[in-house]
This record gives C-alpha cells, sequence and structure tokens, in this order.
C-alpha cells in the first residue's frame, strides 16, 4: 500500500478520518450514473463546440474529445477500485492520499479538490452571466449592459439561493428542475443548430489564427477536453453507492461514459457542423429561431448553472458550516445570518473574479491544467501504481509511470498556454466596453 512500515501506516491511521466498511449507503448504480451524467451535461456542454472543436478542428477535435471520455473513464476505474484499501473504506479523494502517502499528500489533495471546486464555480458564475445577457439581448439589443453587470446579477441570484437552500438533501424538487433545464437547452440547442446547418451555406472549418497562437489555442483545448469530463470526486461520489459498492460503482461509471455523453458529443459536433470555426464558446449565440424557444434556452442553462453552482459549492460550505460549528435548525436566525455573511462573501469574491475575467473558454483550460488534470489523470496513475505495486508486472507498472509523466508535461502545457491566453486577453480588455 506504499507503507511497508507497520508503525508508519498505524500513524497515518490515527491522522486522517479513514472510514471502515461497515458504512453503508443505498444509492443504486442507475442514481449515480445519471447523477455522473448530468454532471458531464451541465451548462458547459453549450462551450464544447466553440472551445474544443474550433481550435482543434474535424479531426483533432472528434479524435480528442473521444480519446479523452475513454481515458477518464480509465482513470475513474482505476480510482473506484482503490475504494477498499488496506481492508477499509476511503469515502474521500483526500484520505485516501493520505493513506497512501502521507500527511502533504493529504493536504494538498485538499487544496486541489478546494480549487477545483472553486474554479468550477467561476466558470457556472460566467456561464449563467452569459445566458443571462443572451436572454436580455433578445429583447434588448441596446448594449447598454454589459456581460460583467449580467455576471454581477447571476452571483446575487446564487447568493440568494445558497441561504434558501442550507444543504444538499434540501435541493430535492430543484434537482428535477435541473434535469428538465438540461433537456431543455440541449435539445433547443441541437434542433436549432441542426436547422441553421441545413439552411446555410459551406461553411469554413479552418483553424483560425496565426501559427503561434494557435499552438496556444490547441494546447489550451486539450485542458478544455480533460474538463469536460472533470471526475475530482470519484471517492466521495463512490461513497453514496450501495454494496458491492466496487461493482456498482462501476456500472455507474459506463453508464456515464457510454449513454451518459451522447446528448455531450451530439451538441458539441452538431454545433461545429452547424457553424464552423464561427462557433462560440456559449453556442446558443450561435443559433437562429423563435425567440420565445431561444429565451427558453436561454434561462434553462442560468436556472441549471445556479443549482449545478451549488452543488459543487456544497463541500465548501459544509466545511465552513463545520469549522464555525453551525448546528440544529436552518431557520434559526444566526444560521440564516451565518449563510449570508460567510457564504455570501464567498459568493460575492467568486463573483468578482468571474467579472473580472469573463473568458469562459480560457478558464476551463486554466481550471483543466490547475486541478483537473493532477485530480483525474495523473493522481488515480500513481494511486494504483503505490497501492497495487505488489501485484502489478514490471509491463504494467511502466504503463503506469509512463501515464503520469504524459499527463503531468500535458498538465503543465496546458496551464502555460491557458494563462498566457488570458493574460493577453485582458491586457486588451476594458472591463465595461468589449462584452
Amino acid at each position: 500500500m506504499g507503507n511497508d512500515n507497520p508503525s508508519r501506516k498505524e500513524n497515518v491511521d490515527d491522522q486522517y478520518p479513514v472510514h471502515t466498511a461497515h458504512q453503508v449507503s443505498n444509492d443504486s448504480w442507475f442514481q449515480v450514473g445519471i447523477l455522473l451524467s448530468m454532471g458531464v451535461n451541465s451548462a458547459y456542454a453549450l462551450g464544447y463546440s466553440g472551445t474544443i472543436m474550433v481550435p482543434l478542428g474535424w479531426i483533432g477535435g472528434v479524435v480528442g474529445l473521444i480519446l479523452s471520455t475513454m481515458v477518464s473513464l480509465y482513470a475513474s476505474i482505476l480510482t473506484a477500485k482503490l475504494h477498499e484499501v488496506g481492508g477499509k473504506r476511503h469515502i474521500r479523494y483526500r484520505d485516501l492520499a493520505g493513506y497512501l502517502y502521507g500527511r502533504t499528500a493529504y493536504l494538498l489533495v485538499w487544496a486541489l479538490q478546494y480549487a477545483n471546486l472553486f474554479l468550477i464555480n467561476i466558470g457556472y458564475i460566467i456561464m449563467a452571466g452569459s445566458a443571462l445577457k443572451a436572454f436580455y439581448l433578445l429583447f434588448r439589443d441596446d448594449h447598454q449592459l454589459k456581460l460583467p453587470h449580467f455576471i454581477a446579477i447571476a452571483g446575487f441570484a446564487c447568493v440568494l439561493f445558497a441561504i434558501a437552500t442550507p444543504h444538499l438533501s434540501a435541493l430535492r424538487v430543484w434537482l428535477g428542475v435541473s434535469s428538465l433545464c438540461l433537456l431543455l437547452y440541449l435539445c433547443i440547442a441541437f434542433v436549432l443548430s441542426l436547422e441553421d446547418g441545413m439552411k446555410a451555406p459551406p461553411r469554413d472549418y479552418s483553424i483560425p489564427g496565426s501559427e503561434v497562437n494557435r499552438i496556444f489555442a490547441t494546447i489550451g483545448a486539450v485542458g478544455n477536453l480533460v474538463f469536460a469530463f472533470n471526475t475530482g470526486m470519484i471517492p466521495e461520489i463512490q461513497a453514496t453507492v450501495r454494496p458491492p459498492v466496487i461493482e456498482n460503482m462501476l456500472k455507474a461509471l459506463f453508464f456515464q461514459f457510454t449513454v451518459g455523453v451522447v446528448p455531450l458529443h451530439a451538441v458539441t459536433y452538431m454545433g461545429y457542423w452547424a457553424y464552423g470555426s464561427s462557433a462560440l464558446s456559449y453556442l446558443l449565440n450561435n443559433v437562429h429561431g423563435p425567440v420565445w424557444l431561444k429565451g427558453v434556452a436561454h434561462m434553462s442553462a442560468f436556472i441549471q448553472s445556479i443549482i449545478t453552482l451549488h452543488i459543487f459549492a456544497s463541500p465548501t460550505y459544509e466545511f465552513l458550516d463545520t469549522t464555525y460549528g453551525i448546528k440544529g435548525s436552518a431557520l434559526v436566525p444566526r444560521n440564516i445570518a451565518f449563510r449570508l455573511v460567510v457564504r455570501g462573501g464567498y459568493l460575492v469574491l467568486t463573483t468578482f473574479l468571474s467579472a473580472l475575467l469573463p473568458f469562459l473558454g480560457d478558464f476551463m483550460s486554466l481550471t483543466g491544467a490547475i486541478s483537473t488534470f493532477p485530480l483525474t489523470f495523473v493522481l488515480p496513475n500513481h494511486m494504483y501504481l503505490v497501492a497495487r505495486k505488489n501485484k502489478l508486472s514490471s509491463l504494467q507498472k511502466s504503463w503506469h509511470w509512463l501515464n503520469c509523466v504524459f499527463f503531468g508535461c500535458i498538465s503543465a502545457a496546458a496551464f502555460v498556454a491557458a494563462l498566457k491566453l488570458i493574460v493577453v486577453k485582458t491586457q486588451t480588455f476594458h472591463f465595461f466596453a468589449d462584452i
């Protein structure tokens, strides 16, 4: 298990909250598969035609998206198989890392997970603001309000939702609303893109930009490929699955990466086919059709982004609640005031950064490079290598080491590319003038 010294393993067990196999959860594999599929097909899926296909073209985009699907499934399977190590269940990613490596890895993975959630939340506020701006422009094309204004409005809506929804179990009906919204914007985007593509003249599918910019855009698009299948919370999700846990989690993953990814692939390819290199990072800004239908799609994306942001922000909320000893009824004035001040402050900071750097595609690339690559690809391969080293052949060990080095290098390159693109755009960006 990477800890051959018995005294060292005993110390690690004492330091970290590793959970025993006697804790049982009741979610079926199908429920978990649906939940995972909803995450893959969030409103971010409306951006992949512009942020993946445009920089990579038909061959690079299709091959890259398929390979990313397969590699993400493989890495997720590795993580799922490490649910029980040393005769114990590990229901948090950081617990597993701490058990295998020690305190430093525990803290590093903890930081990576929360950074990943924070960056994802920023992206959802940008997405919600983009959808709200598009809805506004359907009725008032005066450009008096810019994207940062709508990001601020979206942030305020997220604050209200966070105050009114104290914990995940309070979502209930909102999960149904989120599912309905998801179906609406994906179906509308697909159908309207199909109609536009059938009526449009031949499109330009060449990769835009100078040779240098193409290189950076291509590397950045690789970060988006990884971001599309963000699976850095597999142990936490697996903790809700009923026994046999590993077998049922594998069923849920196979469902997610087969049936569950079909809408994402379909909308991405359809958007690029219909609009070519002019496909935008928010596909609904490309489509033509009845105003009321586009309005429904925009508002569906707006509402779904707020609900999904709350799901990804919940680990942070729960950490803050636990840290400050928030207990009892959610309607107690003290608890309401806490949510208003602490959650509100967190979302105000998130909204400010969203408005400051409202470049959705580049932000997805940056998130993929900083946190998704290490959590989704590098660590699963190395943790599996450490946990199963005595059971792996030399060829299998070499394979996992090669994956670690390969994905680590790509992560570094994607980070540099995304940061470079964001810096260039920030230098020429006028806060309330350009967008």
